[in-house]
């Protein structure tokens, strides 16, 4: 709707979790980096969290992206609510592990064959778990047996946890100790910061065709910072919107007013909708340039090819 009065070619700021419209910042950076490492270093447990919204999907579609091209085989859990048997039931499947026997036995013989096999071929299996706080403690304790899978050498099966805050607390159980003494990586996501934002928005218009002149002002920046607290997925949402009202009121600079008709209409500043709350606005210490910093243009270079060209 908007895309031609902003000669955009995509929508930059659908909330799906695109690794094309990746971002990185140092910690998103030192984040894939340690994943691959972990992965192609075959340490076997990995675990990445991070508050709702702060890109955990997205990194770990951009590191499947990357595992399609290194000879190895992935599956993906997303709904991990479920029974051990049903959980191990979706790992088989997502493998492409055939198994008629209902018995638990068998289904590990048969994964183990198959990991035997992609290790002998010189691949890699990974499983990768989002949404990892809502694993009961058994589920994870029948992760924790898919790590005994191994050579005497290198882990059969490398296995990454993505998940909220919650699975750290959950780990830190006693009864959960011999899982997290299996952790060898842990990574984390977090809001960015105000210049970050900056150039998180300029970098998303960018990769979806913007032209060079700004379409966010510096105050529009700030309110989006503010109402947002760096969360990405709130701030794609409030951009979203602050574009289709400007097409609306056909206004091609997007000002601090238009941000703050949004939050207001969304109700982004009230707590009982469990939005962030907006943060003072530092406009008074901060300037911020209209053009997009040197340094994003380079971060995200470094996030299409960098990360895995470090792990090998």
């Amino acid at each position: 709707m908007y895309r031609a009065f902003f000669r955009l070619r995509h929508n930059p700021f659908n909330v799906n979790p695109d690794p094309r419209f990746l971002y990185c910042t140092r910690a998103t950076v030192k984040a894939l980096a340690s994943l691959a490492h972990g992965i192609y270093r075959r340490k076997g447990f990995i675990l990445l969290t991070g508050e709702v919204g702060t890109g955990k999907t997205t990194i770990v579609n951009k590191l499947l992206e990357w595992l399609r091209t290194q000879n190895a085989t992935s599956a993906f859990i997303f709904h991990p609510s479920l029974e051990p048997v049903q959980f191990l039931d979706m790992v088989l499947a997502d493998f492409g592990v055939r198994c008629d026997s209902p018995l638990k036995s068998q289904k590990i013989l048969h994964l183990h064959k198959f990991l035997l096999e992609r290790h002998r071929a010189g691949g890699t299996a990974v499983l990768v778990v989002d949404e990892a706080q809502d694993l009961t403690p058994a589920v994870l304790e029948e992760i924790r047996l898919l790590t005994n899978l191994e050579t005497s050498t290198h882990k059969l099966l490398q296995i990454l946890l993505s998940g909220q805050p919650e699975l750290e607390e959950t780990l830190r159980r006693p009864e959960m100790r011999q899982v997290r003494q299996r952790i060898m990586i842990r990574c984390k996501t977090y809001p960015l910061t105000l210049e970050e934002v900056q150039a998180y928005i300029t970098t998303r218009l960018r990769i979806a065709g913007a032209p060079p002149d700004p379409i966010f002002a510096p105050d529009a920046v700030r309110a989006v910072h503010r109402y947002s607290q760096g969360i990405p997925r709130v701030i794609n949402f409030i951009c979203e919107h602050a574009l289709i009202a400007a097409f609306a009121d056909q206004q091609r600079l997007i000002r601090a007013n238009t941000i703050e008709a949004v939050a207001k209409e969304n109700e982004l500043d009230d707590a009982r909708f469990g939005y962030p709350q907006p943060v003072p606005d530092p406009a008074d210490e901060t300037l911020i340039s209209e053009a997009e910093p040197a340094s994003a243009e380079q971060t995200h270079a470094r996030a299409a090819g960098g990360s895995a060209t470090d792990a090998r």
